[in-house]
């Protein structure tokens, strides 16, 4: 798959998980009708059906907001620097995440895309340290430096808000990086060999 069309791929999954996110929140303001329910009740039988819907309900738009950039970023991201795996990581975080949380979350309802973003933050940083190739470390580094401020949200700081669900969605980002290491190896390029080359022979 060339360059283009694996960005493209990850752009338009993206775009089409935020527009199903923007439209729940939209019909929640039009209708009136809150679908804080939906969300996952931990050790709650009725509270199962939130492991499916869950991130895609949000408090407010400031919520809906800041998770709404990090989905775009990640989601392309993945796709594009890890086409083969990106799906299989994307499908286990988003219903591992939820699954988890149903088993350690407090008895409250849990909603938000944040685990899926905690997830993805998790995949990228860890497969960065794991893989130990260049574009991983360096995808790793920017994520590192945009979302470095995200490890506070895994801890029981602001209980308002649902860290376990953040706990949930990173642990299962890092199971994703250790199950998928192997997948989408660093392809270098022809420059990058020679260099790497040159470097051997000037070390030898």
């Amino acid at each position: 798959m060339s360059e283009k069309k694996k960005f493209r791929k990850g752009l338009l999954i993206a775009f089409s998980i935020l527009i199903i996110i923007w439209l729940v929140k939209i019909f929640e303001l039009s209708s009136g009708i809150s679908l804080v329910h939906f969300g996952v009740l931990p050790r709650n039988i009725s509270g199962i059906i939130g492991i499916f819907l869950f991130p895609f309900i949000h408090s407010g738009f400031e919520h809906l907001i800041s998770n709404s950039f990090p989905i775009l970023l990640l989601v392309t991201a993945i796709f594009y620097f890890y086409p083969t795996s990106s799906l299989k990581v994307l499908i286990i975080i988003y219903f591992l995440s939820g699954a988890l949380l149903w088993i350690i979350g407090r008895e409250s309802y849990h909603i938000g895309a944040s685990a899926v973003v905690y997830g993805l933050v998790t995949f990228i940083f860890f497969s960065g340290i794991i893989r130990w190739d260049r574009r991983s470390i360096v995808l790793s580094l920017l994520v590192t430096f945009l979302y470095g401020g995200f490890t506070w949200g895994v801890l029981p700081i602001d209980e308002s808000v649902s860290w376990e669900g953040h706990l949930s969605g990173a642990l299962v980002g890092l199971l994703c990086a250790i199950i998928f290491r192997k997948y989408d190896p660093y392809e270098k390029f022809a420059s990058m060999e020679d260099e790497d080359e040159e470097l051997e022979n000037f070390e030898s």
